[in-house]
């Protein structure tokens, strides 16, 4: 029996996801996950054979909790579960060393058989997504400016970011300054623009 985790704030598409899963007779979906902060928390708790991860989430995101599963508990593989079918993302994912990639719009079948698939060792990419990570360009951005990028794209403003990265509001300033330059931006909402339509947001 392969023991899932699934992370996805989304009730009812949770819901559904958990559903199609448990018509599986080899797979036990044992635990769900609303927060991004509660994945690490739960990984360790239940020790499951697969984490299913959305990447968008509340508190951490999945690639970040992808991340710290692979540092802390790497028995556990793990399989992003997306709507974000960016080229950008996939790099930021294959970054955490996640195990599997898949859209959320891929036929159902498609879920279990990737489950199964990671949990036998195999990675799980979509050939057409991974061609177009490999001929477009790579984010310029440092991961310091991706992250304060990523919360002022989440609506936190200078001080708020500035708080929860342990920064002064001038050095995150700074940081927004040269993601502006860096991609080219008319302003800050621009740059969250063009960072999310390349997928490293």
């Amino acid at each position: 029996m392969i023991s899932v985790v699934l992370a996805e704030d989304m009730h009812m598409v949770r819901g559904a996801l958990v559903s199609l899963l448990r018509l599986e007779s080899d797979i036990n979906v044992v635990a769900e996950i609303v927060s991004g902060d509660d994945i690490l928390p739960a990984v360790l708790k239940h020790r499951p054979d697969v984490a299913i991860l959305d990447i968008d989430l509340p508190g951490k995101d999945g690639l970040s909790a992808a991340a710290d599963i692979h540092e802390q508990a790497p028995e556990t593989r793990t399989l992003i579960l997306t709507s974000i079918g960016k080229p950008g993302a996939l790099r930021r994912a294959l970054s955490a060393k996640v195990d599997g990639f898949l859209l959320k719009d891929a036929p159902p079948h498609e879920l279990a058989e990737a489950v199964r698939r990671v949990h036998s060792g195999r990675r799980v990419i979509d050939g057409e997504l991974a061609l177009a990570a490999f001929e477009t360009d790579e984010c310029p951005l440092t991961a310091r400016e991706l992250d304060v990028l990523r919360r002022a794209a989440d609506g936190s403003d200078v001080p708020e970011i500035a708080a929860q990265l342990y920064l002064t509001a001038g050095t995150v300033r700074n940081y927004l300054a040269s993601v502006t330059t860096k991609l080219n931006a008319r302003n800050r909402v621009d740059a969250v623009r063009i960072a999310r339509e390349a997928g490293w947001v």
